[in-house]
């Protein structure tokens, strides 16, 4: 059976959602708060929060991971292993944040602030 087995699908096929959710989450790490829309943010959120808390344990299994869900990506797993993850060694989950800005002029699209908190 496949009940709550929504997933966001972003009206794209799943290597493009792979790889747009891929990307947000790099910039994510890179930057600690982007501005994208509500939609993609809502999908962004479990995944960037599944990266931290994999990145909490640190050892080699978790770290090779990280670098695949990053798509060896290594200064970006470098960052979230080394300088993001240790701040949340407290935290049980919640790593981030999403704040509404109101819609987008252009196409009127709910945009929205995602950071890490």
């Amino acid at each position: 059976m496949r009940h709550n087995k929504n997933r966001h699908k972003l009206s794209r096929d799943s290597a493009h959602r792979k790889a747009l959710l891929r990307n947000l989450c790099k910039e994510v790490i890179e930057h600690e708060r982007i501005k994208t829309t509500e939609a993609k943010a809502k999908a962004l959120k479990p995944e960037i929060e599944q990266l931290i808390t994999l990145s909490k344990g640190g050892d080699l299994h978790a770290r090779r991971q990280v670098l695949q869900k990053l798509g060896q990506d290594k200064f970006s797993a470098y960052k979230l292993i080394e300088d993001i993850a240790p701040r949340y060694m407290e935290r049980p989950g919640g790593y981030t944040r999403i704040l509404k800005l109101g819609p987008r002029k252009s196409d009127a699209t709910e945009m929205v602030l995602i950071e890490l908190v």
